[in-house]
């Protein structure tokens, strides 16, 4: 399904608990221009957390990253550069071309490899209706992804790498080549308790944002989608925010989510078969991949092994004969046989130190301790003997891809279905976010912005018109100005959510002024949405062909 042309959407959630407070066009499929980078970033946090990589490894800058359109840092084909420089800039500046190096240094020196980890990613974390095509969210066919969905994906970085978000509230920072100023300083500035996260700009998309904020106990995450200019999507952003507040109870059990699961690839020229194991009452063991070239058994695995589970994504569709052979080998023993020539595997060890906060700082990094890795787990080629410089990672080495999104895999890889959570992740959240400093500005920088920003005064994004037969509105009347009456279809929109939660906003331009509308219903939900905003004593006429 291809995303729509900037029609507006917005999500309101209760970061606490995930639930939602709030709801329009939410799960309708759009571009999200630079919203796109939280999960370029979170899956840079999973890669350095898991040992793949540390904050000082240097990624090699290609041709193609390098020549990536605005917002950039500036990179050049050839460079090496730290991946602390490259998440600055890609979290705080929105820098296109630290995002795509990102990218392509993460999926083996293929941004399009990344791209699918990144779907896949989207999928364990319950992002079901979101496609990546690349790591910068440059508008590309069959990239899209909704307003629930990056809301969801906010929430993650919050509770998955507190150790990191703070990067998010940063107004500016050292990306190593340059001093980069933060394209949501605005809204940090103007909303009080704002603390991130990712500002979005495209021609095709709009003017997006998804935004956090906490006051007292409670913590509001919001996405807008399709806004007019900067401005506008502050303006609404602040309005939905305030809803947020005003809306979420003052006590509520907090329920984080579950860590991912994910899965090991490592040797993709082999080809592999991996049968899961249905669950049982007794208590899933410690999940482990041992050294020896056969995984040791599981208690209870010789009885439950399932035919039905050999995953048949991995090189695509099995044939019959085949699926059969490998249920009866399964069933006929309670470890898998080895494999000719196979002579180790990766390590995924249950136990780990506690981590520090981090702040991305010039400071050597301290790297998660996820247990001992075998020589098949080493993150990448290296330029030279004992350096410290990739040019990529070698997606031979364990990867990040989530075991329920295993058939997206490059052909070949290992799927370790787990039903431990991952331990890293929970001790993770178990971190408050650093405290965000409000005090380093750059105030003799010139204002950097997004690719667009700068077009916000003359640039109007319109919006798609109804469809499905609903030709029926309600109109709210006539407004001096195109502001006042978008205003008043927000306000109105969230005070009278279940009558006009579905329709859309519309301002018609006339002789007369600025026509309020909400538009795309029927008959019956317009007449009686109207006849509710009367009861509020606010005026509405009922509009139709």
């Amino acid at each position: 399904m291809a995303a729509s042309a900037a029609p507006f959407a917005a999500f309101v959630m209760d970061a606490r608990s995930g639930k939602e407070i709030y709801a329009q066009n939410a799960d309708t499929r759009l571009h999200p221009a630079s919203l796109t980078k939280m999960m370029t970033l979170y899956l840079a946090f999973t890669a350095i957390e898991r040992g793949q990589v540390r904050l000082d490894t240097k990624f090699l800058v290609s041709q193609h990253a390098a020549g990536q359109q605005p917002s950039r840092l500036g990179l050049k084909a050839g460079q090496r550069i730290e991946l602390r420089y490259l998440i600055r800039a890609a979290a705080v500046k929105s820098a296109n071309d630290a995002a795509t190096t990102i990218g392509e240094g993460l999926g083996g020196g293929s941004e399009a490899v990344f791209a699918r980890q990144m779907t896949a990613m989207a999928r364990n974390l319950g992002m079901n209706n979101s496609n990546f095509r690349n790591a910068n969210g440059l508008t590309a066919e069959g990239h899209y992804s909704t307003a629930r969905d990056m809301s969801t994906l906010g929430r993650r970085l919050f509770y998955d790498f507190p150790q990191y978000y703070s990067i998010f509230s940063r107004r500016s920072a050292d990306a190593g080549i340059a001093n980069v100023t933060s394209t949501n300083r605005r809204f940090l500035d103007e909303y009080e308790g704002a603390d991130g996260i990712k500002t979005g700009y495209t021609r095709a998309a709009g003017f997006n944002l998804t935004a956090s904020a906490k006051r007292g106990n409670k913590r509001i995450i919001a996405t807008v989608l399709g806004g007019q200019s900067t401005a506008h999507r502050t303006q609404v952003m602040k309005q939905l925010l305030d809803t947020g507040f005003g809306k979420a109870p003052t006590r509520v059990k907090e329920v984080k989510p579950e860590p991912p699961q994910y899965m090991v690839q490592r040797d993709i020229k082999r080809t592999i078969q991996v049968a899961r194991a249905e669950p049982t009452q007794a208590a899933p063991e410690p999940f482990k991949i041992s050294t020896s070239a056969r995984p040791a058994a599981r208690a209870s695995a010789a009885s439950v092994v399932s035919p039905g589970a050999i995953v048949a994504a991995v090189r695509g569709a099995n044939t019959e004969a085949q699926s059969n052979a490998a249920a009866a080998a399964l069933d006929a023993s309670a470890r898998p046989q080895r494999r000719p020539g196979s002579t180790s595997s990766a390590v995924i060890a249950t136990k780990s130190s506690p981590v520090e906060d981090v702040d991305l700082a010039e400071t050597a990094p301290v790297p998660a301790n996820t247990g001992t890795l075998s020589s098949s787990a080493r993150p990448a080629r290296k330029a030279k003997r004992g350096g410290d410089e990739v040019s990529s990672l070698d997606i031979g080495n364990p990867s990040l891809i989530p075991a329920s999104a295993a058939g997206a895999a490059a052909p070949g890889a290992i799927f370790v279905q787990t039903n431990q959570p991952q331990p890293e992740t929970l001790q993770l959240a178990a971190h408050s976010p650093a405290r965000r400093e409000d005090t380093i500005i750059l105030a003799s920088m010139s204002p950097e912005m997004e690719a667009g920003d700068a077009m916000e005064a003359t640039e109007v994004v319109s919006r798609i018109s109804s469809g499905g037969g609903k030709a029926y509105g309600v109109s709210l009347g006539m407004y001096r100005s195109q502001s006042e009456a978008e205003q008043l279809l927000l306000r109105t929109s969230l005070q009278e959510n279940a009558a006009l939660g579905t329709a859309l906003r519309r301002v018609g331009n006339t002789k007369r002024g600025f026509e309020a509308t909400f538009t795309g219903m029927n008959k019956a939900s317009a007449r009686l949405a109207c006849d509710r905003l009367l009861a509020r004593q606010q005026a509405c006429t009922v509009v139709g062909p």
